[in-house]
């Protein structure tokens, strides 16, 4: 792989979901042109996931400075590209940059409670703008370019941020990059720890969101109870019958009442964990994959049209009664990515070497109908590797 006018970059994440570090190889120029290539997930070391775990549960906690943390969390995301280069026969020396999202412990985006107002027109004023959140990824940008030798791009979202974005979603530019030529309207669905779409339009429009839960609810459930990642294939949830009264308050969070642009914490919606509590363990899936359902088919009323598609990717895709019920309640195909020749399981690391690739280029990473950011906005900060 490598056409003209493309360079090869490395991905990596962690997602909210915290199941793993998913590295993938893809040669772009940035914008358009994308070529996949090899993609893996390599597990955390058990110490420092349960660290990870501990922390994100403590908002306090995620506040303060945790070098030594992010030393380990450097570390290991160091190590699954080393793992990453040794399986597929890689030479370093091929790879130009390296995307590293690093691990989010804490996401507050300042446009919270800003009444539902969409973001002012860029260079008009606004006698109440919204003020800048707190996100933090973690991950050392220095520290990893030395280990890996490698050019590093990492800290996607503060510029974002900063600029009183969102923060998030970063994928949508290269959700239109994938999806070139499609169809359209076409709604792209990521279902990790949290869910999040872009609204392809038929002019080249990108409406993008977080919808709500998506598996992180469910995977916390499983491991408290049960002592397992996931609901494998939805199995258990299907066995269960969801709460309707729970589900209709759940349904109530004033987060579905906000237009987007807008953003979620892995935590937002911890009180669903309270709220099934006294549910039996398929009752209470079944309740929470529900809610996943319900609040993905809620992003509806947030986008110009009914896209004519649906197009999933993360570990959702793999839920079998995740995805056979939103087909149900959307009444139009339901997919995963594959059907359009892509990974489900390595789109967000690609999505960061493509996002590495055109910070390096000062191309715009976010906009305001993705993550309300005034104006479109690049990101990214690079850190040389040792010549």
């Amino acid at each position: 792989m490598t056409g003209p006018g493309l360079t090869r970059a490395i991905g990596v994440i962690s997602g909210t979901s915290m199941d793993g570090i998913d590295v993938a190889l893809i040669a772009s120029d940035g914008e358009a042109q994308v070529e996949t290539g090899p993609a893996a997930t390599f597990p955390y070391p058990p110490d420092v996931a349960a660290r990870l775990r501990a922390v994100v549960a403590d908002a306090s906690e995620a506040e303060r400075p945790q070098a030594a943390l992010e030393r380990a969390v450097t570390d290991a995301h160091v190590a699954a590209v080393d793992a990453f280069f040794a399986r597929f026969a890689i030479a370093r020396d091929s790879v130009a940059l390296v995307g590293l999202h690093g691990q989010t412990i804490l996401h507050r985006p300042g446009r919270v409670g800003w009444e539902g107002r969409r973001p002012a027109a860029p260079g008009a004023r606004d006698a109440h703008p919204p003020k800048a959140g707190l996100t933090r990824q973690l991950c050392d940008g220095a520290r990893a370019a030395g280990a890996l030798g490698i050019d590093v791009v990492c800290d996607f979202r503060s510029a974002d941020v900063a600029a009183a974005g969102e923060g998030a979603p970063l994928a949508p530019v290269y959700h239109a990059a994938m999806a070139a030529g499609r169809e359209r309207p076409l709604m792209i669905l990521n279902w990790g720890g949290v869910g999040n779409v872009t609204w392809l339009g038929r002019a080249g429009e990108i409406v993008a969101f977080d919808t709500g839960p998506a598996n992180a609810l469910i995977d916390d459930i499983l491991l408290s109870r049960r002592g397992v990642a996931f609901d494998a294939g939805g199995a258990l949830a299907a066995s269960g019958r969801a709460d309707a009264a729970i589900l209709a308050a759940l349904m109530r969070d004033r987060y579905f009442d906000r237009p987007p642009p807008k953003s979620l914490d892995r935590n937002h919606f911890a009180a669903a964990a309270a709220a099934v509590e006294a549910l039996g363990d398929a009752d209470a899936a079944a309740t929470l994959a529900a809610f996943t359902v319900e609040a993905t088919v809620a992003a509806l009323a947030r986008v110009p049209e009914a896209p004519k598609r649906w197009l999933v990717g993360g570990g959702g895709r793999l839920n079998a009664f995740l995805m056979s019920r939103l087909a149900d309640r959307l009444g139009v195909p339901v997919e995963p990515v594959e059907a359009i020749g892509f990974d489900g399981d390595a789109i967000e690391a690609q999505c960061f070497a493509y996002l590495a690739l055109r910070a390096r280029r000062g191309l715009p990473l976010s906009f305001p109908t993705t993550t309300g950011v005034p104006a479109p906005t690049t990101g990214g900060v690079f850190w040389p590797a040792p010549r």
